[in-house]
């Protein structure tokens, strides 16, 4: 399989990363987001894009048309819009490989746009935050061409591993996951914030500490606080994709969607201004702190 160009739908953190980190392995790399398009930030993402020498173009159509591979890296919401109108305009036999989060059914529906064009649908379940490992982060391939792109990614440095050619696998592991993950961020914040409104975190802690000694807790607690503060909209998206998984495997989501909702709470906070000019290695009591601030404003 050759891919000379490759295009990236969706210029945000995961986006820079992915067309920055490729670039050197193909011949040309295109981005595209609706940012581009805007007044307000067109003229910094597209400079943004050009000082990276990654082509920013001015549609969904020009990227496809340009790409032999385009990789979806967009929010959780906007998954299968964006499949489906990718598919309008890629060219038969390229293919599309969608790193995003969200549900088997989601997937299995935006693969269906895709294929019906002619084109080839690849699925990612990546496993881990993005930042850390760059375009090395661990991730699980699913769908027909699955074996067939592969070797192409590991060739350029990348951690992909062949899960199975049945679309959902790998997105339900992904999805099983995050109910974990981001039920156990929200579950830290929730738990530290209303120990420091009692004054009793110094008691907490610890024995959070002696019950599982392998992990920092305090350290964790500001990880989990600081992803969530920044990241907070992206993850109650994933959230309420994850719901769909549990749903779509007949179970009621009663855990998964208060954890989307207590996400989309934060994310809110945030864009309010609730936790604006912390330090970027501020402690976790520093953001409970801040949210005890709004709990008595409001």
């Amino acid at each position: 399989m050759e891919i000379r160009n490759i295009g990236v739908v969706g210029y945000g953190e995961v986006g820079k990363i992915f067309a920055a980190g490729l670039k050197p392995q193909v011949a040309q790399a295109s981005a595209w987001d609706l940012k581009f398009a805007q007044a307000a930030t067109a003229e910094a993402e597209q400079g943004h894009a050009r000082r990276q020498d990654i082509r920013a173009c001015g549609s969904m159509q020009e990227l496809c048309e340009a790409s032999d591979l385009v990789i979806s890296a967009v929010t959780a919401s906007n998954t299968l819009a964006v499949a489906e109108e990718a598919a309008r305009f890629l060219r038969p036999g390229s293919l599309f490989l969608d790193l995003n989060s969200a549900s088997p059914g989601t997937k299995q529906r935006g693969a269906a746009a895709i294929e019906s064009r002619g084109a080839h649908y690849v699925e990612a379940g990546v496993m881990t935050s993005v930042p850390p490992y760059g375009i090395r982060v661990p991730m699980l391939l699913g769908g027909a061409q699955a074996a067939a792109l592969a070797p192409v990614l590991v060739a350029w440095g990348m951690d992909a591993k062949v899960l199975s050619e049945k679309l959902g696998v790998a997105s339900a592991i992904k999805m099983c996951r995050s109910v974990m993950i981001k039920g156990l961020e929200v579950l830290v914040i929730e738990s530290y914030s209303t120990a420091r409104a009692y004054g009793v975190e110094d008691h907490v802690l610890p024995t959070l500490q002696e019950t599982f000694p392998s992990i920092d807790w305090s350290g964790q607690g500001a990880y989990f606080f600081s992803r969530v503060v920044q990241h907070g909209q992206r993850r109650a998206e994933e959230m309420r994709e994850a719901a769909n998984t549990v749903r779509e495997a007949g179970f009621d989501p009663i855990m998964t969607g208060p954890i989307a909702d207590k996400q989309q709470w934060l994310a809110d906070l945030a864009r309010d201004g609730v936790f604006r000019d912390l330090p970027k290695k501020a402690s976790w009591q520093e953001y409970a702190d801040r949210l005890l601030g709004a709990r008595r404003k409001g």
